[in-house]
């Protein structure tokens, strides 16, 4: 038995307990997770996601992963933008959140060019060369092994294909005494309140600080075998935009 362990939020536990305790904090918030999203940032994370597909520059036709997609914020914007012709799996390693992902979806008329598949990230269950984009926004830190991750999306990029990666990062120094206080004494709260859970919420906040930092994470797409690798920081790099490109 591997005595190897990895993180999970502060604590160290073993490499193979973590992808079932994520799935646990998730089964617990999937179905607040959208609100408990809007009164974390106050809304902001829409414009965040709203930048990074802007980013993009979906084109029709094109074939879209859109990883650790959750409820379907990405996915919904993307959907009219591959038309006509295009098509986009959302992919999330959660039952409980894809299931939310589908029935907010389908709320907002979004069925046609659209699949779901439960996956975990680090052995995408897709043929090699099959993407234009790969989107993953605020899911690479629950991953367990990021790097193994990171070639696994670039093996399902097609030639001129590219991962958008939008992550919680490392804010500039004058912000972090101010997060930190949010992250660590109102947003448990928050959890309690409207979640009744403040430990999946503390968890967030501690995976947060866990997570490679621009230049490392930069260095990890790279390692990858990404080129053009970019870092485009929002909100004083509270949240930061990483791209790269498969040639």
């Amino acid at each position: 038995m591997s005595d190897k362990t990895t993180h999970f939020g502060f604590s160290d536990v073993p490499v193979g307990d973590k992808a079932r305790r994520v799935r646990d904090v998730f089964d617990s918030v999937a179905d607040n997770y959208d609100l408990m999203n809007d009164m974390m940032s106050f809304g902001i994370h829409r414009l965040w996601k709203r930048y990074a597909i802007n980013m993009a520059g979906l084109q029709p036709g094109q074939q879209v992963l859109d990883l650790a997609g959750g409820t379907g914020d990405l996915t919904r914007l993307m959907s009219p933008r591959v038309e006509p012709g295009g098509h986009i799996v959302l992919s999330d390693i959660n039952a409980a959140m894809l299931a939310v992902g589908r029935e907010r979806l389908l709320d907002n008329g979004i069925h046609g060019n659209v699949t779901f598949a439960q996956a975990n990230a680090e052995q995408l269950p897709f043929p090699d060369n099959s993407f234009d984009l790969v989107t993953m926004a605020f899911g690479l830190r629950n991953v367990t092994d990021k790097q193994r991750a990171l070639g696994a999306i670039y093996r399902t990029l097609k030639a001129g294909g590219r991962l958008l990666v939008l992550e919680f990062s490392q804010p500039v120094t004058a912000l972090r005494p101010a997060y930190d206080f949010y992250s660590f004494s109102i947003l448990p709260r928050l959890g309690r309140l409207i979640a009744k859970d403040a430990d999946s919420y503390r968890y967030l906040a501690e995976s947060i600080r866990m997570h490679p930092n621009q230049q490392t994470l930069k260095g990890m797409l790279e390692r990858a075998g990404f080129e053009r690798c970019d870092v485009h920081n929002l909100a004083g790099g509270i949240v930061a935009i990483h791209s790269g490109y498969k040639f």
